[in-house]
């Protein structure tokens, strides 16, 4: 009698696929639908763990685009003003919701607010209120400097052929009035909470993947050659609001972001998955990719997230070709990469 199962690849089966391998040595988890290639230009936004991609690709000789670089006079102290992170300085976007006013908001689609937090006679973007370390001197600075925030958003949309963008976090805090939806809590970096405007919110499975349908037909209409790789933060949550142990809220977020992730792959040809959680939080490689306190992804980690990216990219379409520079053209380096600015951001607000 013969059935589905007979001739499958050793990967189908956890035999072979895991329990016979040494975990360093697990291969094939990624069948990528989408190559990605030397001089294809490529941008990076999200949770933290799109840094690591960004940087890995630029180090490797891709095109990282970088679409708002640090002024010339900034470039020793880019990273710390929050230039280099990400492939425009929005700082991290946590959830699906965020990147999708982000976008709006560049194309018109929805009108900026002008809401602004305070703390100690500085401005702070309540978008992005971790981007100026000591905040802006006044709303018009911080006005301005979201706007050109906007203009380099669209200038990455415009000119990138792939957008890695990692899914983060299910919860969030927002505007009960206006619909706004927060980077962070306010009260905790900056601003003052108020318990009768700012709503929490744990995004179900069926808002964020309409909110990601949303994000998909948009970059479509801007740049119908655009394709999306997703990746899931494998950083668990600093603190919940959820009323919840914060070990079961991150099983929670996290499987709900998969979830969302492979229905977006499986409905879209333009967008793929690539299993950087998989990899890191797996039990099969026994947690030795996190650091003591269970949420930092150490550097190691990193490079066997890397090394399976690459591995599955070459075995689906082969060696990468790099193209010849033109006589003047020199490569683009991306700024020297410090500390990961992921979740801590939250940690530290908290500790305030």
């Amino acid at each position: 009698m013969s059935h589905p199962y007979q001739s499958l690849p050793a990967r189908a089966y956890w035999k072979t696929g895991v329990a016979e391998v040494n975990p360093l040595q697990i291969s094939g988890l990624w069948q990528p639908k989408l190559k990605v290639s030397p001089g294809q230009p490529i941008i990076t936004a999200g949770s933290c763990f799109a840094q690591h991609i960004g940087r890995a690709l630029a180090a490797r000789g891709f095109d990282w685009f970088d679409a708002e670089p640090a002024p010339a006079w900034l470039f020793d102290e880019a990273e710390t003003f929050n230039y280099g992170i990400f492939s425009f300085r929005t700082g991290n976007i946590y959830t699906a919701r965020a990147l999708l006013q982000w976008l709006r908001m560049a194309y018109g689609e929805m009108e900026p607010p002008e809401e602004w937090w305070h703390r100690k006679g500085r401005v702070y973007d309540p978008l992005r209120p971790a981007i100026e370390p000591r905040g802006f001197e006044s709303v018009e600075e911080a006005r301005a400097s979201r706007a050109a925030t906007l203009v380099a958003i669209r200038r990455a949309v415009e000119t990138a052929r792939l957008f890695v963008f990692t899914l983060g976090l299910t919860e969030s805090w927002a505007n009960a009035e206006t619909g706004l939806e927060y980077a962070l809590c306010p009260g905790t970096l900056a601003g003052d909470f108020d318990p009768a405007l700012h709503v929490f919110r744990n995004h179900r499975h069926a808002a964020i993947l309409a909110d990601m349908e949303a994000v998909l037909a948009l970059l479509a209409a801007r740049n119908p050659e655009l394709e999306v790789l997703l990746t899931v933060s494998p950083v668990p949550l600093t603190a919940t609001a959820s009323g919840e142990h914060v070990l079961t809220a991150t099983s929670r977020s996290k499987a709900t972001l998969r979830a969302v992730a492979g229905e977006l792959v499986e409905d879209h040809p333009q967008v793929d998955y690539f299993p950087s959680y998989e990899i890191i939080t797996h039990p099969v490689f026994r947690g030795m990719f996190y650091a003591p306190n269970q949420r930092s992804v150490v550097p190691e980690g990193v490079e066997v997230v890397m090394r399976n990216f690459f591995a599955d990219q070459e075995a689906a379409f082969g060696p990468p070709k790099f193209p010849k520079a033109r006589k003047g053209q020199g490569a683009r380096v991306r700024p020297a990469a410090g500390d990961v600015k992921c979740e801590e951001e939250m940690l530290n607000a908290f500790a305030r």
